[in-house]
């Protein structure tokens, strides 16, 4: 009779001292195996710049390395290996100094911990006090601007007042957009489109009816506005993507409209004589009637730029002001709890429709504000200013900004907006990449990169913590991971 042999007894002696060890090293106790040696901090970030100097290298041969000119007998090709050499030098030490000093750094898990603890109530209201003085400062920065610029800088203040202007039109754009995606969450790609009714119903009912600024100005609005119902109709059950390619499509078709109705809006031609806004009926020109003449100081060319400089300060300002007395009310939350979650907002009782609604018409109404006095400014429009790209640096003001901040979209605009500008006068780029480099012809690749070095260093924008609208007992910021982002809910 044989004996039945256990299953260990099958086992050589090795292979059953291993699985022993095998089982222990599982259960968390010694004997571990041993781990493979781990690369260094140097060389990981190495392997990291060298990848992207390879990838900057393929991508900017057509860019930077060669290079196509005109000339009498077709195109003429040329090389520029220095310039090439130098870009990818320069992507080569970017990369490797972000990888070693930050991405590869050893965790500070005590940073993290203090950052998280809660803060005393003193210190809450420090903070807010804190916040509420530095917005009285930037507010009087704002108003002495235009004399700030003509004491320091006499021989430029032409030109930096109305790159004031610029950037400030792009704040009061950013503030509008931010209505729709930052606080409704609603993904917004055709935001242009608002732009360009309210600057060609300015520019229509100022030349046809003689009409000054100031009462065509709520006409665009309210113009804008209706349009941005219109759209609201369409999308109000789509989300996301679908939301997104809608609204895209909603501002190319505004343009394309603009661009073959020539008989209303002048088709590829654009608006001539678009008249320029007024002080109660004193024009900023030379003559009898004029600023200059009633006042009796002598005439000056920056009148006119300070005049204007002061418009569209006002009324980014009331886009401020309107955007958080809303956000305070019922619609304003009602706005923010769509963007948190749509089904919860119905299970509520809220009506989503209108939420939705009210969202694009009051983002609209304050761009065609903004498209009144790109009119009035410019004095000509054409639909080659109303462009997909607008559109473009509008919502990569809001999304770089912060969604949701108010202060998040003034830093971006003057970073983004007036930082590009101030390239011309930079004179040390043409001292590494050569005299013949002229930074206004890369100026979107600039733009992409800042973007890319942005998103990667502040995922949730410049400005990463929210302050929520409705408040119980004691008023704090939240952070922006605990916020959802305008992704069409």
């Amino acid at each position: 009779m044989s004996s039945i042999t256990p299953t260990s007894s099958i086992l050589p002696e090795g292979a059953e001292a291993k699985e022993e060890q095998r089982r222990a090293a599982m259960r968390g106790e010694p004997p571990f195996a041993p781990a493979p040696p781990a690369d260094s901090r140097l060389k990981l970030s190495l392997k990291d710049g060298l990848g992207a100097a390879l990838a900057a290298a393929l991508l900017t041969i057509f860019f930077l390395l060669l290079r196509s000119d005109i000339a009498v007998g077709g195109l003429v090709l040329s090389v520029r290996p220095d310039l090439w050499i130098v870009a990818i030098a320069i992507v080569f030490a970017v990369r490797f100094l972000v990888s070693y000093l930050f991405f590869r750094a050893p965790r500070r898990e005590t940073v993290a911990a203090v950052a998280k603890a809660p803060r005393p109530a003193s210190a809450a209201r420090n903070a807010g006090l804190l916040a509420k003085g530095f917005s009285a400062l930037m507010l009087l920065l704002g108003l002495a601007l235009p004399f700030i610029i003509q004491a320091v800088v006499p021989g430029q203040s032409r030109y930096l007042i109305d790159l004031a202007i610029l950037i400030v039109t792009y704040v009061m754009l950013g503030w509008g957009l931010n209505i729709v995606v930052g606080l409704a969450g609603l993904l917004d790609l055709g935001y242009v489109a608002f732009y360009a009714v309210g600057a060609y119903s300015f520019a229509l009912l100022a030349i046809n009816f003689e009409l000054g600024f100031w009462v065509c100005l709520p006409m665009a609005g309210l113009f804008a506005a209706l349009w941005g119902i219109v759209l609201g109709f369409p999308v109000l059950r789509l989300r996301g993507d679908y939301l997104a390619i809608v609204t895209l499509a909603f501002g190319e078709i505004i343009r394309v409209v603009l661009l073959n109705w020539s008989e209303v809006t002048g088709g590829p031609n654009g608006l001539l004589g678009i008249p320029k806004p007024t002080l109660f009926g004193l024009e900023f020109g030379r003559g009898a009637g004029s600023f200059s003449e009633y006042f009796g100081i002598e005439y000056s060319s920056l009148h006119r730029f300070i005049f204007l400089y002061y418009i569209i300060l006002a009324l980014a300002l009331l886009t401020n002001f309107v955007t958080m007395r809303m956000r305070k009310m019922p619609i304003g939350r009602a706005w923010e709890a769509l963007r948190e979650d749509e089904i919860a907002c119905r299970s509520l009782g809220i009506n989503t429709t209108n939420v939705k609604l009210t969202a694009f018409a009051t983002g609209a109404m304050f761009g065609g504000f903004a498209g009144s006095f790109f009119a009035t400014r410019q004095g000509f429009i054409s639909p080659e200013s109303f462009t997909f790209i607008e559109s473009a640096i509008i919502l990569a003001i809001v999304v770089l900004g912060g969604l949701g901040s108010q202060l998040g979209v003034v830093i971006a605009s003057v970073v983004m907006i007036g930082g590009i500008e101030l390239l011309r006068n930079l004179t040390i780029l043409k001292v590494v990449f050569g005299e013949g480099f002229d930074p206004t012809q890369y100026r979107m690749l600039i733009f992409g990169i800042a973007m890319i070095v942005i998103m990667v260093w502040k995922p949730r924008g410049l400005i990463s913590s929210r302050q929520p609208s409705a408040v119980y007992k004691e008023k704090k910021k939240i952070g922006a991971d605990m916020v959802a982002q305008g992704e069409g809910h």
